[in-house]
């Protein structure tokens, strides 16, 4: 007797074709004395559903790596599964219509249980397909031991049995594939709290390994964060962009506005490239020390953020601490304003534009009233006109330290506020 047995080389990686439909033309196919014999050897391969779950077992140790692992590791549970498998199958060759949703709902479990697993689908795909053949060789060669005159009629069931084979093939990838995306799909989710937690500074201690491991990270190291708007709008390949190629960084993307995670290396901070694209505005922060002050992190790269002009640019906040000072409480940077630059406000409009053009022009310039002189095309002495007539205003003198860092920086607070 030849052997039964479909060899593996048969076995097709990819996705599993869908299972041929039956039609009552086929069924009509199988007369009484080929299902009589087909009955006859299911019950007995039923009886000795023990021993044959046996012998699939051992086929898989021996052909399938990825079932090798799952033995060694579970062996009591895999011969469960690979028992109940077969009992389903062998079932629905006696009672095809009374035993097809239990089988199909086991086969279903299979491929949801072992892509939680984590066992490849073509190993799962090519269990079923040596169990198929372990069946089939099973009712060749109880038909050939108790009746071989009998063998012949088996052909006109051998396109059922591998018709129900290539159906719960099928009914498998599909379980694995849905349980597949709905891991990757619970994955990025879980991958996404965990940043953003760590983002808004909310994040436990007991999950910062969790999203070291989750994000790619270390736990302890240096950090710095960037945010970055209009990255995607430039028409830049996302907020990736504005870092060197070999910095390491998880990104977290919100409705305006991308955060970075960036491990710092080494010393430098200076992780964003100087030109950006126009209309990209990146505020980076200051580095701190472990993911669990990440958070703060966030909280500066926001503050340089807004310091950032709308045409687009790099800021990166330790170049610009009084200015992040100011921004960081718009209140006080209003008071501020009022209280340096109020006095202004009964000036002509015209007038008052002049001396705050002036005054910045000559903080921009160190003090030197000649080289503001040059910039803004008038002689010296009309620059030190115009500070007098801003210190008679405001009884403020730009020659004590306190009046000229507070000048500063109501004159950084107006910008802020009036971009």
């Amino acid at each position: 007797m030849p052997h039964a047995v479909r060899p593996r080389t048969l076995l097709r990686p990819g996705p599993v074709p869908a299972p041929r439909s039956r039609t009552p033309r086929v069924r009509s196919l199988i007369d009484a004395d080929a299902l009589r014999v087909l009955h006859r050897a299911a019950r007995v391969l039923l009886d000795d559903l023990p021993q044959l779950t046996d012998r699939l077992v051992a086929v898989l140790e021996e052909q399938e790596p990825a079932y090798r692992t799952a033995v060694e590791g579970d062996a009591a549970a895999t011969w469960q599964e690979v028992h109940r498998s077969l009992r389903h199958s062998i079932a629905s060759l006696l009672d095809p219509r009374g035993a097809r949703d239990g089988a199909r709902r086991c086969s279903w479990k299979i491929g949801a249980t072992r892509a939680e697993q984590g066992l490849p689908l073509d190993a799962v795909l090519h269990a079923f397909r040596l169990g198929g053949s372990l069946v089939w060789q099973g009712l060749v060669d109880e038909t050939s031991r108790t009746a071989p005159e009998d063998v012949r009629l088996l052909v006109h069931v051998a396109s059922d049995v591998w018709d129900f084979v290539d159906e719960h093939c099928t009914v498998v990838a599909d379980a694995y594939r849905q349980t597949e995306r709905r891991l990757a799909w619970r994955k990025e989710n879980r991958v996404r709290l965990l940043a953003a937690a760590l983002l808004d500074g909310t994040s436990r201690i007991a999950d910062l390994p969790e999203a070291a491991e989750a994000l790619g990270l270390p736990e302890q190291g240096r950090y710095a964060v960037v945010a970055v708007e209009g990255a995607r709008s430039a028409g830049c390949a996302g907020a990736q962009a504005v870092l060197a190629p070999d910095v390491r960084a998880h990104w977290h993307a919100g409705a305006d506005t991308d955060h970075g995670i960036v491990l710092v290396e080494g010393d430098a901070v200076a992780i964003v490239p100087d030109e950006q694209p126009p209309g990209v505005r990146v505020g980076v922060s200051g580095a701190v020390d472990g993911l669990a002050a990440v958070g703060e992190a966030r909280r500066l790269a926001d503050t340089a953020l807004r310091l950032c002009p709308d045409a687009g640019g790099t800021v990166r906040l330790t170049e610009h601490l009084p200015a992040a000072l100011v921004a960081s409480s718009p209140d006080l940077a209003a008071a501020l304003t009022e209280r340096l630059l109020g006095p202004l406000a009964a000036l002509d409009p015209a007038e008052a534009e002049v001396l705050l053009d002036t005054l910045a022009t000559w903080l921009a310039c160190d003090g030197s009233a000649q080289r503001a002189g040059r910039r803004l095309y008038c002689h010296r002495n009309t620059v030190l006109n115009r500070l007098r007539r801003y210190e008679q205003l405001t009884g403020r003198s730009l020659s004590r330290p306190t009046d000229l860092v507070e000048t500063t920086l109501a004159l950084t607070a107006r910008n802020l506020l009036n971009p």
